[in-house]
C-alpha cells in the first residue's frame, strides 16, 4: 500500500526513524483540505507507543480536515544544515503516514494532554499542570495519529560519515 523508498540506501533504520519522533518537538501535518487542496500546517506534537498527539481547537480547517478524511502524514525535520559551496544540505527527516482522529473519550483525552504537558513542560508541578489543562479543557480538541507506515532519510553525506 505504501511506496518503498526510492534510494533504499539513504534510508533510516526504525528504530532511528523512532528516535527523530520521540526527539522532535514540531512538525508539518498534511490532510486533505477544502476543495481537493492538501492541508499542510506545523504543529507540536509527542509521540508514544506508535501513534502522534496533538492539540487543536475544536473548530477549524484542520477539524474539518480530519471529519472529511481520516489519512494523515506528519513530517519531522530533524537535521538540515546548507552546504552552499557544495550544493546540497546534510538532512534527516522522517515521514509517518497513518489515520487521525479526534479522541472523544475523556480519559483518551485526559492521558493525551498529560503526555503532551510532560513533554513541553517537564518541571511543573502535577498542580500547575492540572491548573492548566483545567483552563482551556473545554475548548481543547485532542488528535491521534496511530502510524501505519514510518521512513526516515539522511543524506548520504551522513551516511558516509557513520560508517
Amino acid at each position: 500500500m505504501f511506496r518503498s523508498m526510492r534510494r533504499k540506501r539513504q534510508q533510516l533504520a526504525h528504530e532511528e526513524a523512532v528516535e527523530i519522533l520521540r526527539a522532535g518537538t514540531s512538525g508539518v501535518l498534511a490532510l486533505a483540505g477544502d476543495d481537493g487542496y492538501p492541508y499542510a500546517v506545523p504543529m507540536s506534537y509527542v509521540y508514544a507507543d506508535g501513534k502522534l498527539y496533538f492539540h487543536s481547537a475544536r473548530a477549524g480547517h484542520k477539524v474539518d480536515a480530519v471529519a472529511r478524511s481520516p489519512k494523515a502524514s506528519f513530517c519531522v525535520i530533524a537535521q538540515d544544515d546548507v552546504l552552499p559551496e557544495r550544493f546540497t544540505t546534510l538532512f534527516r527527516s522522517v515521514i509517518a503516514f497513518g489515520t487521525i482522529r479526534v479522541l472523544e473519550d475523556e480519559a483518551e483525552k485526559r492521558a493525551a494532554i498529560e503526555l503532551l504537558a510532560r513533554r513541553y513542560s517537564p518541571n511543573e508541578s502535577a498542580e500547575s499542570v492540572d491548573a492548566e489543562i483545567g483552563s482551556f479543557w473545554n475548548a481543547l480538541c485532542l488528535l491521534e495519529l496511530t502510524i501505519e507506515h514510518l521512513t526516515g532519510k539522511e543524506a548520504k553525506e551522513l551516511m558516509m560519515a557513520r560508517s
